[in-house]
């Protein structure tokens, strides 16, 4: 099992002097993606299931961070970036973004309803039914790409 994982993250390029993850949460990580067990992982490493499920939460900690940290980045690079207040109707947000948009010259390959729903999807409790009720900024980058953030985020 661990010598298909080790094939496996060799295949696909881990490095862990690159990676957010360390070389045991990789392991660890591409185990349970495939469906192995916490106690099944454990007695492949020779160690507690307690300290694989500690290795798979920091794993998926480190990814979530990594996953915030180039949203952040892409935010920080997108020509477009329209504000989105608490109280707006999500049916509002495709014409802002669209307006945004036009002025910047960039295209959005969304129509309004897959926009909505972009916008919705990636919000997540930001967005109650219709209503934004955490502030968003919507990031347009200069391929099309739609990032959604929450605007008072203080990770």
């Amino acid at each position: 099992m661990i010598d298909e994982i080790e094939e496996l993250l060799e295949e696909i390029g881990f490095d862990g002097e690159t990676s957010v993850l360390t070389h045991r949460q990789a392991q660890v990580l591409a185990l349970r993606e495939r469906g192995v067990s916490q106690a099944d992982i454990a007695d492949a490493l020779g160690t507690s299931r307690a300290n694989v499920s500690s290795i798979e939460s920091s794993a998926r900690e480190n990814l979530e961070k990594a996953h915030e940290t180039v949203a952040f980045a892409e935010a920080l690079r997108a020509p477009v970036r329209v504000r989105v207040s608490a109280g707006t109707d999500l049916y509002d947000v495709p014409q802002l973004v669209y307006d945004a948009c036009d002025e910047q010259g960039v295209k959005v390959d969304h129509t309004a309803p897959d926009l909505m729903k972009v916008v919705s999807d990636a919000a997540g409790s930001a967005v109650s039914g219709r209503e934004v009720s955490t502030p968003l900024i919507v990031g347009v980058t200069s391929d099309g790409m739609v990032r959604v953030r929450h605007q008072d985020r203080q990770e």
